[in-house]
């Protein structure tokens, strides 16, 4: 799927109004994780805290009636990019270390941790990290007949 600029401007809105919700201002008291559920059919992104309260919502027009089997693995990778933008905001948001942004499907089931904010974890985005194996297994194999 080919992300139209449209797409990553409305995830990246709805990642600024969710940084609005924990402003940088404030002492980091809230211990939450933040939930991005997914609709396929519909292309609603919806927000929400561990509480199930809503922090945002919009409407994906690309994604709506999406039938692709790996439409979860397509959204984590942008959703992830656009987090991964907005480094700075996140990482100053309003709560408490250590918290995940989670993408979930419409059953609320989780399908990928997206990005994890801690001081001293770091989570590498799997398509980084595609081919690794074949790479140093290659390594090692020519490593070894010299």
């Amino acid at each position: 799927m080919n992300t139209s600029e449209q797409t990553f401007q409305q995830i990246e809105r709805a990642i600024r109004k969710i940084a609005d919700k924990f402003p940088v201002k404030e002492e980091a008291s809230i211990m939450t994780d933040i939930h991005i559920r997914v609709t396929q059919e519909t292309g609603e992104m919806v927000v929400y805290n561990d509480e199930e309260a809503e922090i945002t919502r919009c409407v994906i027009e690309q994604w709506i009636n999406n039938a692709d089997n790996n439409f979860y693995d397509q959204i984590a990778s942008v959703i992830r990019k656009c987090l991964t933008k907005h480094k700075d905001t996140i990482e100053q948001m309003s709560i408490l270390k250590p918290f995940s942004f989670v993408l979930e499907n419409d059953d609320k089931e989780s399908v990928a941790e997206l990005y994890l904010v801690d001081d001293e974890t770091v989570i590498i985005d799997p398509d980084l990290m595609e081919g690794l194996d074949e790479d140093l297994d290659a390594f090692l194999e020519k490593l070894l007949k010299d």
